[in-house]
């Protein structure tokens, strides 16, 4: 696509994203529908793809503009690396949702859409930090030899995944740091992004980023959540009396961490796939969705408080 196509084609992104947001928030406001069940989805996938926009028109890059298969690839991702939580959470318990449509197709099309702005939003939110020069020079001396470090990472990536299963009232924080541990090992080895190498090579900069992306997609989060019919809520063991709309004040900073979780994980995903057989990929692509369609079924039955309409 040439340069001035791109151009008029990310106007036009900006211009239908901020009218949706717009007549989304007005509608939702007055509780017409499908803008005040829905109003999450609406509310996030219009500041997306505005700030994509932005993205391309005042940096010249933006993976929506320049990459825009790999954009679409990336929602298949960030709907099963977030449905990987939500099969944690069938344990912990930690948040409910509410008045979700009854309608049982209309509810699985709510999910997938939701859960494929996960990836998109972090990694929009480090590209515009990055871009706006925070932390520019940040430096630090090199880490030496972080192959030391492979069993004492990968150990704690179990406990964290572990323990919060075993005894959830106690140790549910512990899964927002797990995958960390688990992948960045294999992915810095295997050659694949690694915050590790950053960490290596003295430049710590991006793992920063993911930890501010993470905080103020959280925000964010929580406030598109706030304002729709269809929510969740949270029941957090100690933490639940002041809240910043429906998220208790300490659970803020797991944010950071989830944001740095899901870089690690999307990193394994894509060299994990780059290194399949077309036989292989098709195995894993009907493994997946069986396992997204599982945990769909689970969110049904164990997560839902109520159903409307």
């Amino acid at each position: 696509m040439a340069v001035v196509t791109k151009k008029l084609v990310s106007g036009m992104v900006m211009l239908c994203a901020s009218a949706v947001f717009v007549l989304a928030t007005c509608q939702m406001l007055r509780n017409v529908e499908p803008f005040h069940t829905w109003y999450y989805s609406f509310a996030w996938w219009s500041v997306i793809l505005f700030f994509q926009s932005v993205l391309y028109r005042r940096w010249g890059r933006a993976i929506l503009f320049d990459n825009p298969l790999d954009f679409v690839r990336l929602l298949p991702v960030s709907v099963t690396v977030w449905l990987i939580f939500e099969a944690f959470n069938f344990r912990l318990q930690n948040w409910h949702y509410e008045n979700l449509p009854s309608m049982t197709t209309v509810r699985l099309l709510g999910y997938t859409i939701a859960y494929a702005t996960v990836l998109p939003g972090l990694f929009t939110a480090r590209d515009l930090l990055e871009r706006c020069g925070l932390w520019k020079n940040l430096r630090c001396r090199p880490l030496r030899a972080p192959q030391k470090l492979y069993r004492t990472l990968t150990a704690l990536g179990l406990a964290c995944g572990i323990l919060p299963l075993l005894w959830p009232r106690y140790f549910f924080p512990l899964v927002w740091g797990a995958f960390i541990f688990l992948l960045e090992p294999r992915n810095h080895r295997t050659g694949a992004g690694s915050l590790l190498r950053d960490w290596e090579n003295g430049s710590p900069r991006h793992f920063f980023l993911l930890l501010a992306s993470g905080l103020l997609c959280g925000l964010l989060w929580e406030l598109w959540n706030y304002w729709a019919g269809s929510r969740w809520v949270y029941t957090v063991p100690f933490v639940g009396g002041l809240k910043v709309f429906e998220m208790p004040l300490l659970g803020f900073l797991g944010f950071p961490p989830f944001a740095v979780e899901c870089y690690a994980m999307y990193c394994f995903t894509v060299a994990t796939w780059a290194k399949l057989g077309p036989a292989r990929k098709v195995g894993l692509a009907f493994g997946v969705a069986a396992f997204d369609l599982l945990v769909f079924y689970g969110i049904d039955r164990l997560t839902v408080l109520s159903f409307s309409g």
